[in-house]
């Protein structure tokens, strides 16, 4: 799949406008603040209707506008597909083939993108809160089910916190409603990890061979999953409903005390091995960033593997992060296969044939022309 056409209206610093893309790599060049990364962001959030920097969505409407919209012309395997994104102070709204749809989790997954940004690089040494985003963000555009899933686990655990704290406060001292929204909670939850699971193998099979291949065989890359009970990826959903029932029953003083939540999907994390020994705690930065790279160039192959078409990969200014080699790797892998879009300020001093035949961009204060 690949965007053929993408118009912007009030968003960020673009007032209107219209870009045809090329179906390889699109190198988006500019100065700081002028919109090459607004450009990026744009083409993720009609993927996942929602920014990966923007906690806010007022953000992406331009200043004293009502509302913002994306439109992207989709080039994909069964044929041309249009998809547009209307975000305004009222919500948002998702239209596939100029149908709107009812519920966003029935528009993700139409345009399936990797974004990989510098931020990104703090994916291993970040706080659990950005590695839970990661799985969720990447479970989400194949697995419209998972997203679903995830918002309603989402509701409980804010109603079940509001009523943890009226339990503290003394407001209320009714347990059998906290029961009762334990047990939703339970069987959602359970269903949120069974998910993650299946997914965290899938990208430990694409990672580990990846990160092999970046480190020219000195190290092996292992993914694990930190969760709340003890269970394994092996257990049915049942047990794992159980297994949460069971903690639940534990903590319920330690919770009421505390009024909130301690336990669940929404406090788990990932750790990463390498060679066996934790690369968050122990390992340098370059295996860190070595980390980061893999788990990205395995979204690509995941995606693939599970939708049959390759995703759209954005490179928001990460290339100056890297050094020659990881630059050269990440270049060869995608060369001919996955349509690209790459922002920097400059490509002087980075040599190499994908590039050198890409599409060319230049943004200027909310303007964007092909200049080759």
């Amino acid at each position: 799949m690949y965007i053929k056409e993408l118009s912007l209206v009030n968003y960020r610093n673009y007032n209107r406008t219209t870009v045809s893309f090329e179906n390889k790599v699109n190198v988006i060049l500019g100065e700081n603040a002028q919109g090459k990364t607004n450009v990026m962001e744009s083409i993720f959030v009609l993927s996942m209707a929602k920014s990966h920097r923007a906690s806010n969505d007022k953000e992406l409407i331009q200043w004293d506008r009502e509302f913002a919209k994306i439109t992207g012309q989709i080039e994909k395997q069964n044929g041309p597909t249009q998809l547009e994104l209307i975000i305004s102070t009222k919500g948002k709204k998702a239209k596939y083939n100029h149908i709107e749809q009812q519920k966003l989790s029935q528009y993700i997954g139409a345009l399936n993108t990797v974004m990989f940004a510098p931020e990104d690089l703090n994916l291993v040494k970040g706080s659990p809160q950005v590695r839970r985003r990661f799985i969720d963000m990447e479970i989400g555009q194949v697995s419209p089910v998972y997203m679903y899933d995830l918002s309603r686990y989402q509701k409980i655990l804010q109603q079940r916190n509001q009523y943890l704290k009226q339990l503290q406060t003394k407001k209320t001292s009714d347990i059998t409603f906290l029961e009762i929204m334990t047990e939703q909670l339970c069987e959602v939850a359970a269903r949120v990890l069974k998910k993650r699971f299946e997914f965290l193998d899938l990208l430990q099979k694409w990672a580990e061979p990846i990160h092999d291949g970046i480190s020219r065989g000195k190290e092996t890359l292992k993914i694990t999953y930190k969760n709340s009970i003890d269970v394994s990826d092996k257990e049915d959903l049942s047990k794992m409903i159980e297994e949460y029932a069971k903690k639940f029953e534990q903590i319920q003083s330690r919770e009421i005390d505390r009024g909130v939540t301690l336990a669940g999907p929404h406090r788990d994390d990932l750790i990463f091995y390498v060679n066996d020994k934790d690369v968050q705690t122990f390992g340098s930065q370059g295996q860190q960033r070595t980390t980061a790279l893999s788990l990205k160039l395995a979204e690509i192959e995941l995606i693939y593997s599970e939708v049959g078409e390759y995703p759209i990969l954005l490179l928001d200014d990460v290339l100056s992060e890297l050094d020659d080699y990881r630059q050269s790797h990440l270049l060869n892998t995608i060369q001919g296969k996955v349509q690209t879009f790459v922002t920097t300020t400059s490509i002087d001093g980075i040599h190499h044939e994908t590039l050198e035949r890409a599409a060319t961009y230049e943004v200027t204060a909310g303007e964007i022309q092909r200049i080759k």
